[in-house]
């Protein structure tokens, strides 16, 4: 049997979801087994890998403990690794306010990609992102004689990534509809 890993860009796949389905979203809401067997397709699941960063407790203390509760619920999931990154404050120039930038989880993403290419722990990986700095590790585990599909919402879409992957699919409304409890 095929075995499949899934690369899933958490916040990329939050704010895709998000721009779907308005302020209203929950993503607790959202099934991410019955979301991932769907993608997987009838070949065996090897490993998933969801990639984020926690909130800031001190900025909005339920949203981050709402956010706790998310990844508790996900981490249950059947060979599901929740990596997590770093979230940097950053000063908004020229004054008092701040802004938040997600860090590390593209780096963590890739080298994820390639290191099971290489010890080939996969035979093809599902990429759930748009974003086209992972070209280079896609281009890097095809050459390891992986196939390469990449999920995306139309937009955070890559062409370039788009184009270097063997597959690719759109994620639409229509279709995610079926995956909120």
């Amino acid at each position: 049997m095929i075995k499949v890993a899934i690369f899933i860009d958490g916040n990329n796949f939050y704010f895709g979801l998000k721009k779907l389905y308005g302020d209203d979203f929950k993503a607790m809401k959202f099934n991410f087994e019955k979301f991932c067997n769907f993608i997987a397709n009838k070949r065996e699941i090897a490993n998933i890998f969801y990639y984020n960063a926690p909130l800031d407790i001190t900025k909005d203390i339920e949203k981050y403990k709402l956010q706790q509760r998310f990844f508790d619920k996900i981490s249950r999931i059947p060979k599901f690794n929740l990596v997590l990154c770093k979230m940097v404050k950053r000063r908004i120039k020229g004054t008092n306010e701040f802004y938040y930038v997600l860090k590390e989880d593209d780096i963590h993403m890739a080298v994820d990609l390639v290191k099971g290419a290489f010890k080939n722990t996969y035979d093809e990986a599902i990429l759930v992102s748009g974003d086209g700095d992972f070209v280079p590790a896609v281009k890097v585990a095809r050459e390891e004689k992986k196939k390469v599909e990449n999920i995306y919402f139309k937009k955070s879409a890559s062409t370039n990534l788009k184009q270097n992957c063997d597959k690719s699919f759109l994620l639409r409304k229509e279709l995610l509809d079926k995956f909120f409890d």
